[in-house]
């Protein structure tokens, strides 16, 4: 395993981050609930990501309603490693139907930091993401609950995930006006499918201040596996089996998954593998999140690690996606409705 600095923070993680969002938690991106993996595939996964030298792993609140972040906490404890292991989750998203069930009032956060680390059965999380934008709450209330977490020692670092350039400018301006601890790693999507945005204003932003970056989605939710193509079956497991936005999404994509399946070929890699090789050669990149759902998942996509793409295939890539890149190809399923701006 490769490990890297995650921004300015002096923490070292490894080059690849587990993500937690498992099926059999509840957490179902698959267009078929009964796809879902059961607890013991769960515990299996993160225990071969370990084994295989991860010692960075990203969950949320909202992963099942909390779930995950309960087979997390068990798992953890059995193997004993906590202080070895760089530990993330999220607040944010809806935990239930009630007003005060979602978004970054201090209430909220001060209550869903107790919960998750009851939960993790862990004292501190490494670092404690903003899941979403909330426009209903002052930045300041915001950012003086994240510094507080952090200065009771809940919390180690502050992270901002789903927000654009300009939220989190705005979220760095403030903490320095108002002398708080301000964000220092950022969670965006980001593949080669989903390019435009990100490189534009989100990789720059991290360059200027020093921010460590977790991309998600970097496999582009299973279209740079190369099993879902245009024109073949779409395997039932897939978030794009019976899914309306899959013909349209394939007939933009198909030039880019073409190139990845052909430059893995040419590799003797997975495109999987490719599609990963092509992130971690970003110096901007602190570690893609990836989301296996089985041991033998993780044996591949920890595959990615070790080796660097040739140039000459990092140009065929970079042609092959750099036109017509989408900013994300989907919302978080806990994320408010369109609501007016902050005043």
């Amino acid at each position: 395993m490769e490990y890297r600095a995650l921004g300015t923070t002096g923490l070292s993680v490894s080059a690849l981050c587990l993500g937690v969002a498992f099926r059999g938690s509840g957490f179902v991106w698959s267009s078929s609930p009964d796809q879902g993996r059961t607890e013991d595939d769960c515990v299996r996964t993160i225990e071969r990501a370990v084994e295989l030298g991860c010692n960075f792993i990203d969950c949320a609140n909202f992963y099942g309603r909390g779930t995950s972040e309960e087979i997390l906490g068990r798992t953890v404890k059995q193997l004993g490693g906590r202080d070895q292991l760089i530990i993330t989750s999220k607040v944010g998203s809806a935990m239930g139907e009630g007003v005060g069930e979602q978004g970054l009032s201090r209430r909220h956060i001060m209550h869903e930091v107790e919960m998750t680390l009851r939960r993790l059965q862990m004292d501190y999380v490494d670092v404690y993401f903003l899941h979403q934008p909330d426009p209903h709450t002052p930045l300041d209330d915001t950012l003086r609950a994240m510094h507080d977490i952090v200065q009771q020692g809940k919390a180690r670092y502050i992270g901002v995930s789903n927000h654009v350039a300009a939220e989190i400018v705005e979220l760095l301006w403030t903490a320095d006006r108002r002398g708080l601890i301000a964000p220092s790693v950022l969670q965006y999507q980001y593949s080669l499918v989903t390019r435009r945005y990100a490189e534009e204003d989100i990789l720059p932003l991290c360059d200027r201040f020093g921010l460590g970056l977790m991309t998600f989605s970097p496999l582009a939710i299973g279209l740079l596996t190369g099993q879902v193509r245009s024109g073949q079956p779409i395997p039932e497991d897939s978030h794009w089996y019976q899914n309306p936005q899959t013909e349209a999404v394939l007939e933009a994509t198909e030039p880019i998954i073409a190139a990845c399946v052909a430059v893995a070929e040419e590799l003797g890699r997975t495109p999987a593998q490719v599609a990963l090789a092509w992130l971690l050669a970003k110096p901007a990149v602190s570690a893609p999140i990836i989301g296996p759902e089985l041991p033998e998942h993780v044996d591949e996509l920890f595959g990615a690690v070790g080796w660097q793409l040739p140039p000459e295939a990092i140009e065929t890539l970079d042609s092959a996606s750099e036109d017509g890149s989408p900013r994300r190809l989907w919302q978080s399923p806990g994320a408010r409705q369109q609501v007016p701006p902050r005043r």
